[in-house]
């Protein structure tokens, strides 16, 4: 049964690659990778992320409000119009992110985005889900803004599977071909030999996790990749002038 519906904290930390087998295999006696990661290879992860044009969404989301929201579309992998994908709105209210999803093939997607309907014949969760992301998108007036793709591994807690750790690498950024079936290219966002690890979970940061972190002397950091892709768009746009 696919989950539509998410709570959780999310804490972010950037690790030069170069340590990250070394931290992977400390991580591996309280993670177990989850079933995308075979062989213990990452697989890819494509969205389309929504804003206006004054992107607004991203300049309110970058200011760290008491509430935000955001809008994608996601696919794992490059995918058919016949397969399925996640409409996603994402909301986080005093550091807690909640996610609700549905989940319907790509060409449903794209009739409802130029059509406005939704079918009699979707499950209640995705009629509800489509409704809010209705709303979102007339409210805020937005559009297909930016296609940003990675590659991922993830695992999840061996005692707590609530709790999850993301590595991603190789995110790539367009504005362009702003479609999931137009396949993964881009520029690069990530800084040079660097990856972006993320561990989500309820209540605290474990202990043990807490003790790895201060071994290879890492921290948190502040990193939506939103929000980076757009400061390196303003980065272009100002050396452009």
């Amino acid at each position: 049964m696919v989950q539509n519906t998410f709570k959780r904290r999310e804490k972010k930390i950037l690790v030069v690659e170069s340590l990250l087998p070394e931290i992977e295999k400390k991580l591996l006696q309280y993670f177990t990778p989850d079933s995308h990661n075979v062989d213990g290879k990452p697989y890819e992860i494509c969205n389309i992320y929504f804003d206006n044009e004054r992107r607004e969404i991203t300049r309110n989301s970058n200011s760290k409000p008491f509430y935000k929201e955001k809008l994608r579309l996601r696919s794992y992998g490059t995918p058919s119009s016949s397969d399925n994908v996640f409409f996603e709105i994402k909301r986080k209210m005093n550091k807690i992110g909640t996610k609700r999803r549905a989940v319907m093939t790509l060409d449903k997607i794209y009739d409802f985005l130029e059509n406005g309907t939704i079918s009699e014949d979707e499950s209640y969760i995705n009629r509800q889900v489509l409704s809010e992301i209705d709303y979102f998108i007339k409210t805020n007036d937005a559009k297909p803004f930016v296609y940003i793709s990675y590659l991922r591994n993830a695992y999840f807690g061996k005692d707590d599977p609530s709790l999850r750790l993301t590595i991603d690498r190789e995110i790539l950024t367009r504005h362009h071909d702003l479609h999931l079936e137009a396949g993964r290219y881009g520029d690069a966002l990530l800084p040079e030999g660097k990856v972006l690890m993320e561990i989500k979970f309820h209540g605290g940061v474990p202990m043990w996790f807490a003790s790895i972190m201060s071994e290879y002397s890492l921290s948190f950091t502040r990193f939506s990749k939103v929000g980076k892709e757009f400061e390196a768009s303003l980065k272009k746009e100002t050396n452009k002038v």
